[in-house]
Order: structure tokens, then C-alpha cells, then sequence
């Protein structure tokens, strides 16, 4: 277990953090005994179908279906609540270190995002390295947010987690940059993102131990597959070295047992420094990706919660209301 950081000056406005319940320290003492044996082994194209496996096994939302799509040329899922509100969208991109995970084994994760936003939501699936290197993810994943616009759809929010939430907080900026842009993102939630590929966080060292997933060879073997040589400080690669301007709000949630704890605190405070509206919520004793534990955990339900609330505030005023019943419970 880690203090809690939130003391440290000037953080006040935009850090929360989240302490563990009883309920939820009985529960990742038993993920843990199951996890921690297999701690660093997912690596290569080799891990791609367990790893499917473990997100197709999230458990399903109620009264949201899917079906395929190709969107700005990009193949992909989509999430949709039977009561989702017409013009309104969520592009999520999905983690696997930009070498793992496919749109349909993110379907259920992503179907209760857009279940708790009352919005319907779009998982392409970006092309993976090693086969597809860098730029290709970030590529795909813009041409499918211009695809979406081109829909006709009025207001879309971008989420991702992990290796998604760094292709989403790159997208944001690119978007920002163009210079006759006829929409932009209206907000973005982005779940454990890996904001620096040069791996410099102080995270690395200091959850190393508690972290159940992740050591550090394994993620550099993914991340260079990826990068191929390209500069891990490109800011199209690493959002933490990219422009902060223009923006919209965003949201970064994370688990405080994980390595990559330092690459979304360090963005966070970057982008409340340039005068972002930009907040970091923390659970405490919760692993990378605890979201995926929604019907668990509590902190996953408290998580889930915070995502659609914010959402569907973006989207549209009068979603929010719509929301708040529609919202998993806490277990």
C-alpha cells in the first residue's frame, strides 16, 4: 500500500484520491494469489490471445448490443444503449500496449462506458505492431474521430485506456493543431495512459512491488517493438512532451498499485499548469486496468460512475440527468 500523495502542495484542486474498502482489499488479496504468477509474461503477438480472453471476459452490461462497422476506413465495434441519445458518440481506443487487444474483446468494458454516458460508443481497431508500427496506431485512430464527424455526429468524447489512452491524449493534440478543424472533441476520460515511452517515471521503481502486471523488460520490449527506433520522446508518440494547447477537459483515472502511476500524474499537473481543466483520481490498492473488475469491486463501480457522470455532462447538458440511473451500482 502507498501514502497518499495528495498533500504534496498545490495539488488540492485537481488530485483526488479514492482509499480502499474493506470489501475491495478482501477482493485484490484474492486477484492478486491468481495475477501475480503471471507477472511480466505477456509479451509479443504470443500474448494477444490470452490477452483477449481476459478483456472478452469482463462481465456483460445489460441492455447494450453490438455490431461491426468501418468507420473513416477503419474497421471496428460499436457499443450501443438502447436509450442512447441521437448525435452524440464516444471514440474509444483500447490498451495492449500498441501491441495486444482487439475491438470485440473491449466490447463489454466499453459497452458499460456507454451504457453509464447514455451515448453509443466506436472501438476501432487500430493496426498493432510489431506488423504496424508507429505511426500507424496513431493514424488509424485519427482518421476514424474525422470519420465519425463526417457522420454527422455533433459532439464526441474520446476515452482509452492504457496504450488507447496515450493514442488519446496524442489524438486531442493533433486535433488541436489542425488549423481549420471543423469540430474537436468535446471532452476525453483516459484510464491508466502511458504518457511517457521513454519509461522515466519514478513508478517504475517505486511500485514495481505491488504492481501485479508489469516489470520493466517486458514493457520495453513491447514499447520498442512499437517504436521500431523512433524517438520515445516524439510527442506524437509521448503525450507527457506534446503541446498542451487547446485541449478540451479531460479526466485520467488510475489504479495507485500500477507502474505507470507517474506517467498520468505528471500529465495531469503539466496540463493544470497550462490552464487545462484536468483532474486525476486515484484508487487506492487497485491494479492497472480495475475498471475492467466493474460488478467486483467498488472502486470500479465508484470509477464507472465518475466516467459517465463527467461524459455525459460533455456531450450534452441534459444527459447527465438521464445518466445518473442508469449507472452500475456500487457492490
Amino acid at each position: 500500500m502507498q501514502s497518499n500523495p495528495i498533500g504534496a502542495p498545490g495539488r488540492e484542486s485537481w488530485f483526488r484520491f479514492h482509499p480502499l474498502t474493506s470489501q475491495d482489499r478482501s477482493a485484490m488479496a484474492a486477484f492478486r494469489t491468481i495475477a501475480e504468477p503471471n507477472k511480466g509474461k505477456l509479451r509479443g503477438t504470443a500474448a494477444r490471445g490470452p490477452f483477449d480472453a481476459v478483456m472478452s471476459g469482463v462481465i456483460a452490461p445489460v441492455a447494450v448490443t453490438y455490431r461491426e462497422d468501418r468507420i473513416g476506413g477503419i474497421p471496428g465495434w460499436w457499443c450501443e444503449p438502447t436509450d442512447a441519445l441521437p448525435g452524440v458518440a464516444i471514440q474509444h481506443l483500447h490498451g495492449g500496449w500498441f501491441n495486444l487487444g482487439s475491438a470485440a474483446a473491449y466490447r463489454h468494458l466499453v459497452g458499460h462506458i456507454a451504457r453509464s454516458t447514455g451515448a453509443t460508443a466506436f472501438i476501432p481497431d487500430y493496426r498493432l505492431a510489431p506488423e504496424y508500427p508507429f505511426p500507424a496506431a496513431i493514424e488509424d485512430a485519427r482518421a476514424n474521430l474525422h470519420g465519425l464527424a463526417e457522420r454527422g455526429i455533433d459532439r464526441i468524447a474520446v476515452t482509452g485506456d492504457s496504450a488507447g489512452g496515450t493514442l488519446a491524449l496524442s489524438l486531442l493534440a493533433l486535433v488541436a493543431a489542425e488549423p481549420a478543424t471543423a469540430f474537436a472533441p468535446v471532452g476525453a476520460v483516459v484510464l491508466s495512459p502511458i504518457t511517457d515511452l521513454a519509461l522515466t517515471g519514478s513508478s517504475w521503481q517505486s511500485r514495481a512491488g505491488v504492481d501485479p502486471f508489469f516489470v520493466r523488460e517486458q514493457a520495453e520490449g513491447l514499447l520498442q517493438a512499437y517504436l521500431k527506433g523512433h524517438d520515445p520522446k516524439d510527442p506524437v508518440a509521448s503525450p507527457l512532451y506534446g503541446s498542451f494547447r487547446g485541449l478540451p477537459p479531460i479526466r485520467v483515472q488510475a489504479g495507485d498499485d500500477e507502474v505507470l502511476l507517474d506517467d498520468s500524474l505528471r500529465f495531469v499537473e503539466r496540463a493544470v499548469a497550462a490552464g487545462i481543466d484536468a483532474r486525476f483520481d486515484v484508487w487506492e490498492g487497485m491494479p492497472h486496468g480495475f475498471l475492467g473488475s466493474i460488478g467486483q469491486t467498488q472502486a470500479a463501480a465508484s470509477a464507472l460512475r465518475a466516467v459517465g457522470e463527467f461524459l455525459s455532462l460533455r456531450l450534452a447538458a441534459r444527459v447527465g440527468k438521464h445518466s445518473t440511473s442508469q449507472v452500475h451500482p456500487e457492490v
